[in-house]
C-alpha cells in the first residue's frame, strides 16, 4: 500500500510539472509540443507510432517552435511514420 501512495505522489508530481505548450493540428498526425524539465519535447504521434523531440529551453523560444515544427520537422516526421509503420508491420510478420 505504501508503494501505492509513493506512485501516485511521483505521478501528481510529475504532472504538474508539465504543462502542454501547444496542440498543433495537421491531418496525418497529432502534433504536441509540452514543457518539461527544462526542455520542450515535441511529440508526433500517429496511431500505435510516436516520435519525440527534446530541445532546451535556453536554445529557442515559444514562438520558434511551431515554426520548428512546420518548416523542419514535420515532413520528415511523417515520413520517418511510412517508414516505422512498414519496419513493424515487417518486424510482426516474421513473428
Amino acid at each position: 500500500m505504501a508503494a501505492c501512495k509513493v506512485s501516485r505522489l511521483c505521478v501528481s508530481l510529475l504532472k504538474k510539472q508539465m504543462r502542454v505548450v501547444a496542440e498543433i493540428p495537421h491531418p496525418e498526425c497529432r502534433i504536441t509540443i509540452f514543457s518539461w524539465n527544462s526542455k520542450y519535447l515535441i511529440k508526433f504521434e500517429q496511431g500505435l507510432l510516436e516520435q519525440t523531440y527534446k530541445v532546451s529551453e535556453w536554445d529557442i523560444t515559444e514562438d520558434q517552435l511551431t515554426k520548428l515544427v512546420h518548416e523542419l520537422l514535420l515532413e520528415k516526421a511523417v515520413s520517418r511514420f511510412k517508414e516505422m509503420g512498414a519496419d513493424l508491420r515487417a518486424g510482426l510478420e516474421a513473428l
